[in-house]
């Protein structure tokens, strides 16, 4: 992994949606690009120092049905705008991570209607995955492989040569414009053979890139043993901190932080508690109170924190199972930040708070978690890495607590959290629904 990854942690936007660009494709370019320009002082005060885009290649619609993975969206802008927002971005020490296609393309890509129009014949043919009816004729349409049933997305045939040759033509040309890394979309649908053949080739000419897979579910540690990504994505841990504190059962997450330790063995996961797929975690959430909960848990533990832009302000939005859908997590933003409600700076503040305590305990990119004490609704654990210790104390009930934190100093954030001195069986009060970090 890049050693610049132990300090990175992301702003992730989706920008389609963030500048409010239309549904549907069109070739008129509008330059919208330079609205998310002008919110990266905004990302760097945050406490951030990456970008994670969402698609920003010309697509039909939401920009994961890609058709030309070479040519900027016309609904974002041209090439000129890509470039000033990755200079722009460079220049206040923000790298940048593109959001890769690759398991599959939009049924309008060129070489899928060249399919379509020419038959077997056309030199894309062996692209797909494809089914040839008897006695076929031109525009009549094969049966194709999709991917998760959408007809709209044309599954690749990862067995080709030809779609490894174009996949690492495409991460390494982006690379070379000035991209830090790739977010590979779908990860966990593509063969991990595709991917040991692909990304080596890649860092031949740009070793310091990150390269991280989107995985949902399987075995993450063998997912990255064989396909030589840097890391994927962990949504077993994204699931436990809103389903542990919803149902008020922090066993569960102190048994998927002992998995998350043992992930930490192989690789460190990019960590997040929303993105662009899921309800946010203020909507998800039954008990906005537990808020501050999720997000010390994400910030100090091991891995690589994403923030899905408009979390960080308490934004809400529920994902729906339908058409349209997505349009709840990931809306349009305003022109600038100054145009925010004034009801998310509280939070907004608390991921400040927590992205610097971060940055300044650098070894927690890697630290490991013991728990100190655990029940259905408290929970305190130690975080340690290269000699260093800090402890996390998490309070769900009405009323106040004392938990266990051996060895723990000073509180250097939380909610009207006291630590009680002693000997070496230091414990911390917490009010009702309380959190702390302290000092190890």
């Amino acid at each position: 992994m890049p050693g610049w990854v132990q300090d990175a942690v992301w702003w992730h936007v989706y920008p389609l949606g963030f500048v409010g660009a239309e549904r549907e494709a069109t070739d008129v370019v509008t330059h919208r690009l330079d609205r998310l320009t002008g919110w990266l002082d905004y990302a760097v005060e945050l406490g951030a120092n990456g970008l994670a885009l969402g698609p920003v290649f010309a697509s039909s619609t939401h920009g994961y049905d890609t058709v030309d993975h070479g040519r900027i969206d016309p609904r974002l802008g041209d090439d000129d705008d890509f470039d000033e927002l990755l200079d722009a971005a460079h220049e206040r020490g923000l790298r940048v991570l593109l959001d890769g296609v690759f398991n599959h393309v939009g049924r309008e890509h060129p070489a899928f209607q060249a399919v379509v129009d020419r038959g077997p014949d056309a030199p894309s043919a062996a692209w797909f995955r494809l089914r040839w009816p008897d006695g076929w004729q031109p525009g009549v349409v094969p049966e194709y492989d999709t991917f998760e049933g959408h007809g709209q997305l044309v599954a690749l045939d990862h067995s080709a040569p030809v779609v490894a040759d174009w996949v690492t033509e495409v991460m390494t040309h982006w690379l070379d414009r000035g991209a830090d890394g790739w977010r590979l979309d779908a990860a966990y649908a593509v063969p991990t053979s595709f991917w040991a053949t692909v990304l080596p080739r890649v860092r031949e000419q740009h070793p310091d890139a990150y390269l991280v897979g989107e995985v949902i579910h399987g075995d993450y540690a063998q997912v990255v043993r064989e396909s030589t990504m840097d890391a994927v994505t962990q949504y077993e841990l994204w699931k436990a901190i809103w389903s542990s504190l919803n149902d008020g059962n922090l066993h569960e997450l102190a048994h998927a932080l002992g998995r998350h330790d043992g992930f930490l063995d192989t690789f460190v996961p990019l960590t997040f508690v929303g993105n662009h797929d899921v309800t946010r975690i203020a909507s998800r959430l039954e008990d906005v109170r537990h808020l501050p909960h999720a997000l010390a848990v994400l910030f100090t533990v091991g891995g690589t924190p994403s923030v899905y832009a408009g979390d960080e302000q308490a934004f809400t939005g529920v994902k729906e199972d339908r058409a349209g859908g997505d349009d709840a997590v990931r809306p349009s933003f305003p022109d600038s930040p100054e145009e925010l409600a004034p009801f998310g700076e509280p939070t907004r503040r608390l991921h400040q708070e927590l992205i610097g305590l971060r940055r300044r305990h650098r070894w927690l990119h890697t630290a490991r978690v013991t728990p100190l004490h655990r029940d259905n609704r408290q929970l305190s654990y130690a975080v340690t890495g290269d000699g260093q210790r800090l402890v996390v104390a998490l309070n769900l009930s009405d009323g106040e607590t004392t938990l266990p934190a051996g060895g723990a100093g000073e509180v250097l954030a939380g909610a009207g959290a006291v630590r009680q001195p002693g000997t070496d069986r230091a414990a911390v009060s917490l009010p009702g629904h309380g959190w702390a970090i302290l000092a190890g």
